[in-house]
């Protein structure tokens, strides 16, 4: 038998597997963000690990046509009939199909790029905006426009630091390697010579590197699952820690 949420409070849906290791990551973090003594005080979730989701850098960059959008959004439909109150995709690159998702739903779903610019943009002093993200995330321009509409500036990385992040996400994290940190701290240290104020992780495996490697010990780094975290376990009406 089943035992519904408190009062208040409500199921999460989860489409992940977009990758694997971020959707486990992801989970971590509403676990250690909620305010929980004891099993019953944490966020109740329905998660679907749906790891054959197609790759969505591939399909926006135009290198195949197997389209994640209907498969996201009926991932969505199989959440909402499964009864949860709001939906999220622990993945940047995904928001790009974020319309049709919820487009499929009468639930909400909470937008990882849409928190993390809000995050931003109360962060007194962060007009420049360093972005390392996947060149789908980049050539859709998500994050680019969440920034512009919030009266801030986006920097990204030039043709070879973007390759390096590239393979940072694809060759080091999706692949289940160790990731070359220095690198990725030595590309984020070139957006701040170019005048970032902040630097945001808006690829989930690269958030499964912040969470390896601490790297939101330094405050010039916001990361998007970290953010994307925290504001599921309010959403779902729990306190955070």
């Amino acid at each position: 038998m089943s035992v519904a949420p408190a009062r208040g409070r409500v199921e999460v849906g989860v489409i992940g597997g977009v990758g694997p290791a971020a959707t486990v990551c992801f989970l971590d973090l509403v676990v250690r963000h909620t305010a929980a003594e004891r099993d019953q005080d944490h966020v109740d979730l329905v998660v679907l690990q749906h790891s054959t989701i197609p790759d969505r850098t591939a399909y926006i960059l135009g290198r195949s046509d197997e389209d994640p959008g209907p498969v996201m959004a009926d991932d969505a439909r199989r959440l909402e009939r499964l009864g949860v109150g709001f939906v999220v995709v622990p993945c940047n690159t995904a928001h790009h199909f974020t319309d049709e998702v919820a487009a499929a739903v009468d639930v909400p779903v909470l937008s990882i790029v849409d928190e993390t610019a809000d995050e931003v943009a109360a962060r007194p002093g962060a007009a420049r905006v360093g972005v390392l993200a996947t060149s789908g995330t980049l050539a859709a321009h998500v994050y680019q426009r969440a920034f512009a509409v919030r009266g801030l500036q986006t920097l990204v990385p030039d043709d070879a630091d973007q390759e390096a992040v590239m393979g940072i996400i694809y060759d080091q994290v999706k692949a289940g390697l160790p990731a070359d940190v220095a690198a990725l701290h030595a590309v984020a240290d070139r957006l701040r010579a170019r005048g970032a104020d902040v630097v945001v992780l808006g690829c989930t495996e690269l958030s499964v590197v912040a969470a390896a490697h601490d790297l939101l010990a330094d405050d010039r780094y916001v990361d998007s699952l970290d953010v994307l975290a925290r504001r599921t376990v309010e959403r779902a009406g729990y306190p955070l820690r």
